[in-house]
């Protein structure tokens, strides 16, 4: 069989090239014809090229890699994952037949879903890989079980737990992540991608340029407007269209378990 023409989908640079070397390195199989920073751009290599393998991130800015699932199955393409996703939300493609890759890319995986999508390829599997990715984006809609998040961090990523994360700010199209030992990672990511990630009940949008980790709600009062003082002594003030939502969630975060 012919190498598979492949494309990387994934608005980090970083995660762009390291695949992008790691297949060129490790997976003759492959025959990459195009990298795309967004869904728009993914939207016209599959129009300029006959496509069958889309290494494809979940997570991006403006339209999310679900965005490019109506395209991929046009094309009759494998689409294998590369996402920041925990456990739980893996569990969700597992059980729909689909590959992922969990960054940092582990090479042997990268190998062994390579193989599967040749496979796929040669089965020409087509209507059970479209009902899978229906099925896939359906359910991770419904995920609320992270657990942790791979937050691109220099020249690699970092795993951060979801207790570590005190609050998270905007600032334009970055996100900077305030960790309870009083580190700051900043990401290139905006705040509504982790808006969507993270668990509604412990995670709440306060005002357009704040999420805050309800564990770490100290005291909030409304002298000056509603604020909130932190267990890492910052203070953050919540927008009036969104006091409402913080206090419902705040008072079912602190009711005890017995009596939810």
């Amino acid at each position: 069989m012919a190498a598979l023409n492949t494309i990387i989908v994934d608005d980090e640079e970083f995660a762009r090239s390291s695949l992008y070397f790691l297949l060129q390195e490790n997976c003759p199989d492959v025959n990459i014809c195009g990298i795309a920073k967004s869904v728009n751009e993914a939207r016209a290599l599959l129009q300029n090229h006959d496509i069958d393998l889309i290494f494809l991130d979940i997570a991006m800015p403006g339209e999310n890699g679900f965005s490019l699932i109506p395209q991929a199955q046009e094309a009759n393409a494998t689409v294998v994952f590369t996402t920041a996703y925990d456990q739980y939300a893996l569990k969700a493609i597992k059980a729909n037949a689909l590959d992922y890759l969990l960054k940092p890319i582990d090479i042997d995986e990268l190998i062994a879903a390579v193989d599967k999508a040749v496979k796929h390829q040669l089965l020409n599997n087509a209507l059970s890989r479209n009902t899978s990715l229906k099925n896939l984006e359906e359910d991770l809609k419904e995920q609320k079980g992270v657990s942790r998040l791979t937050l691109p961090s220099g020249q690699g990523y970092r795993l951060v737990d979801l207790d570590e994360i005190v609050h998270i700010e905007a600032d334009s199209n970055y996100s900077i992540f305030h960790l309870k030992n009083t580190e700051k990672i900043t990401v290139s990511k905006v705040l509504k991608d982790y808006e969507e990630i993270l668990p509604e009940d412990r995670f709440v949008r306060i005002h357009k340029s704040s999420i805050v980790n309800l564990k770490y709600v100290k005291e909030y009062n409304n002298k000056n407007g509603l604020m909130l003082s932190l267990s890492n002594g910052e203070s953050i003030v919540v927008s009036r269209r969104r006091a409402s939502d913080f206090f419902d969630k705040m008072k079912n975060y602190s009711q005890p378990q017995s009596e939810k």
